[in-house]
This record gives structure tokens, sequence and C-alpha cells, in this order.
């Protein structure tokens, strides 16, 4: 198989894991500490941005809402049309169009800001998602990631999965993109300004148990969704207690509840002009 037809199915198949279970539902608790980090942005009103792997519009919806021009670009079509939805219901301007972050659909210097959150750090070639970003800002703008890191919550989670389910050889870790000298070298020469901060992801609660919540996560986040579907009963069993034994290492609530401490790589670089 040639190297094109190989990153075509791999992308394919990245496709189907993230149209797989409801990533809108997922988002539901994602999205109150998706408002704490967009409002750490301090993005002004009539800016344009663009959301690279969107999702259902946990960040588009509410930029949106805070007067910020917003255009949503995701790999999933499921997930754009729920946030098409989503805006349409709440009498929203934003834009949403499925596309790949590896590919752009945006002519150069299109967008004030380029953000994703915890999205384009899952393609397979790192390397084009850094050039696309950089392409698609204007002289000046403003690129934000942020990226989930191999030591947090995360990280460890992901670690779990691909022993069960190993990923494509030839495709780097995604987990790297939490790394924060691989981010100095992806951007490279084409920022004049990069601050790399190491946070935790603000407002992640469930009002249920751990092994409640690892059961959310097979029912509704793609990537877990598949990963347990591959598996037969036995191994299916191994992976779910593992999973509670990570879920539960992060888990910092008390009395029947969860709070995931997961740390992410904040990235604001600013292009050259």
């Amino acid at each position: 198989m040639s190297v094109i037809q190989n990153i075509e199915t791999i992308k394919t198949r990245m496709r189907d894991a993230w149209n797989a279970g409801d990533y809108g539902k997922f988002a539901t608790y994602m999205e109150p500490g998706a408002g704490e980090i967009l409002k750490g942005w301090h993005i002004p009103q009539g800016l344009s941005l663009l959301d690279v792997a969107c999702g259902t519009g946990q960040i588009s919806i509410l930029a949106s809402k805070a007067g910020i021009n917003v255009t949503g670009v995701d790999i999933a079509s499921n997930s754009i049309e729920v946030a098409r939805g989503r805006a349409g219901r709440e009498g929203l301007d934003a834009k949403f169009d499925e596309g790949d972050a590896e590919s752009l659909p945006y002519a150069d210097g299109s967008f004030d800001t380029v953000a994703t959150l915890v999205g384009a750090m899952f393609a397979p070639q790192p390397e084009k998602v850094a050039r696309e970003f950089v392409r698609v800002c204007k002289p000046g703008g403003r690129m934000l990631m942020v990226n989930w890191t191999p030591e947090g919550f995360v990280g460890q989670m992901f670690k779990t999965l691909v022993r069960y389910v190993p990923p494509p050889s030839d495709v780097p870790s995604p987990l790297l993109w939490g790394n924060e000298e691989v981010v100095k070298e992806r951007f490279g020469h084409s920022v004049s300004h990069i601050i790399l901060t190491k946070k935790i992801y603000p407002l992640w609660d469930y009002p249920f148990d751990v092994p409640e919540v690892v059961q959310f996560f097979f029912d509704n986040y793609g990537p877990m969704n598949k990963a347990i579907n591959a598996l037969d009963e036995e191994g299916g069993k191994s992976l779910r207690a593992d999973l509670e034994r990570v879920f539960s290492e992060f888990n910092i609530a008390e009395n029947g509840t969860t709070t995931l401490f997961s740390e992410y790589l904040e990235v604001d670089a600013i292009k050259k002009q």
C-alpha cells in the first residue's frame, strides 16, 4: 500500500472513530471547562476565529455568543450537523464546515485567530496541521491550542487504550502535541512569539461514580466506543478494569462523584508578520 493510500485508510478509520458514539452528549461535561478556557484567551469581539476540529461546537458556540466571528471545521460529519443545529436553535451566525485539519478549506491568511480544543492533536500528520494553522492565520495573528499531555489523565487513558487496540505504527502519538519541545519544533520559525503553559482542565465534573463515567465514555466518546467494540468479552472486561483504575487515580472528587484532574499544554503563539 502506498503512503497516500495508507494515510487515507488511517483517516477513514479516524473519521469512523469520531463519528462513533455521541460526541455531543460527551462534550456536555467538557463545555463548562471550555468556557473557562475561552474566557482566558481574551479574544476581542468582532475578530474572526477558526475552531479546528471543533467537535459539536463547545468552543465555537460560546465564542459566537461572545460576539466573535466564528467558523468551525471538523472531520466528523455528525459533529458538524450537531454544531449547525445548535447554532441555528440559538440564532447564532457561526459557520460550520466539514473538513480536514491537515488541508483546511480556507484561503491563506483568512483568520485573526486559529484555535483548537483537544481536537487537531489527533490528526495523523501533525506537521501538516502546524503548517495549516500558520497558513490560514493572518500575519501577526494568534494560534491557540489545548493539547493533552502524556502524563495527564487523558494521556494515561490513551496509553491504556493502545495496549488493547494498537494504533498504526507509522502515525506519531497525538500526545506529542503535549510536549513543549515538539510543539516548538513543529511551529519552528513561523512564529514570532510562543508561550507554552501546562494547566489543569477546569470544571470536568460528573455527578456519578467512576464505573459509570467509564461506561459513559464507552457509550459516547468515539475512540473508546470503537475500542470496546473491537474486543471480545474477556478483553472488554480487562480494558474496563484497567480504565477504572486510571479514572480512579485521577478522580479528585468524593462522595460517589467524579472530577477528572487532567493536565493539558496550552499553546499561545503569534504568527510572524
